[in-house]
């Protein structure tokens, strides 16, 4: 089929603001109703037909109402993300892979962030949906922060939690923070060390608070005392500062380092005092970071499958959205791994 006679009306290029489905209904010689089964996917349409009315669309600048489209669906194909730390590895991998596992089936993103960790910041992150087409929340932070007596959800709105303990009041998917940990501990105690010291993460994040009472309870399992612990704020910053610190005491030959981050600093540190790795001391990560593998030396660390954690976000969430009122709560933990590489090796001693 060719394309029918233009039109004397304007393209965008030459003052038209805004194409209406008519001017590409008659520039592609078809029904309006053909223009709109072709924008919404429907299935039908003959494939030479498709092709003309896109290439209309195209031409004229024409871009489907999707607010239209959503009412007459019931709704905007499209899931909001909240999140209040961009610069953490964890969060930022967390959001790619819901992001990409929303694309799967069909879904866009709309990331949310929040400035500040404080009760207005998240208050306004809420507020700001109202105004936004958006089916679904996934939230990236800390429960505390959203208290029901003074966050007022969108209606119809579902809500899932990432990384968080609220499994009582929202539906959760979660890394096995706690099993990862002791996987790491029991790792370096079964190479003969006597005991581990460990780096966590800031006091305010759930995860680094599971990560050390992991680490602490393995220990105590063992028979182990628990050396002081050193905290860090998830940045290579921090772990060299902590480095420095560890360097200096010749009773710690293994740390258990809250994240990769971290850990890349430490490494530096320790170096640069003359303790080597893992010789002197053994170093285990957790995140599993792409670069993890090319520390100096390769870091044995603890991989979290982000991608399955996206994965099951996205499905958790859209079964919210297709039974509203299934008030299931609970959390979803992904296990972990450990994945050795030269960062760890029994103490000097016993060798």
């Amino acid at each position: 089929m060719e394309m029918a006679e233009r039109t004397p009306a304007k393209t965008p290029r030459q003052g038209r603001v805004t194409a209406s489905m008519a001017d590409v209904a008659r520039l592609a010689g078809v029904s309006s109703q053909t223009v709109s089964r072709v924008s919404n996917g429907y299935a039908g349409v003959n494939e030479e037909t498709r092709r003309q009315v896109l290439a209309a669309m195209k031409e004229l600048g024409y871009r489907p109402n999707s607010a239209a489209r959503a009412l007459k669906r019931g709704e905007f194909r499209t899931i909001g993300v909240i999140t209040f730390s961009l610069s953490s590895t964890g969060n930022v991998r967390t959001l790619e892979a819901i992001a990409n596992s929303a694309a799967a089936e069909g879904y866009a993103v709309t990331l949310l962030p929040v400035a500040l960790p404080t009760q207005d910041e998240v208050r306004g992150a809420f507020t700001r949906l109202e105004e936004l087409a958006v089916d679904a929340v996934i939230v990236i932070m800390e429960v505390h922060l959203l208290d029901a007596a003074t966050i007022m959800l969108p209606p119809y709105v579902q809500v899932l939690v990432v990384d968080s303990d609220a499994g009582e009041h929202y539906t959760v998917v979660d890394t096995d923070q706690a099993g990862g940990s002791r996987t790491a501990v029991r790792h370096l105690l079964g190479l003969g060390h006597r005991t581990v010291w460990h780096l966590g993460g800031p006091a305010d994040s759930f995860a680094a608070q599971r990560r050390t009472d992991a680490w602490r309870a393995a220990l105590t399992e063992a028979g182990c005392t628990a050396p002081p612990l050193i905290r860090g704020d998830w940045s290579a910053e921090s772990g060299y500062r902590a480095g420095i610190e560890l360097a200096a005491r010749e009773d710690c030959t293994a740390v258990f380092v809250a994240n990769d981050q971290m850990a890349l600093g430490l490494l530096r540190a320790l170096q640069e005092r003359g303790r080597r790795v893992p010789e002197d001391v053994s170093v285990i990560g957790f995140d599993d970071i792409p670069e993890a593998g090319s520390f100096m030396p390769p870091l044995t660390t603890v991989h979290q499958d982000f991608a399955e954690v996206g994965r099951l976000c996205v499905r958790a969430v859209l079964r919210k959205m297709r039974n509203p009122d299934d008030g299931a709560r609970g959390t979803t933990l992904v296990p972990t791994r450990l994945v050795v590489r030269e960062s760890t090796a029994p103490p000097s001693g016993a060798r």
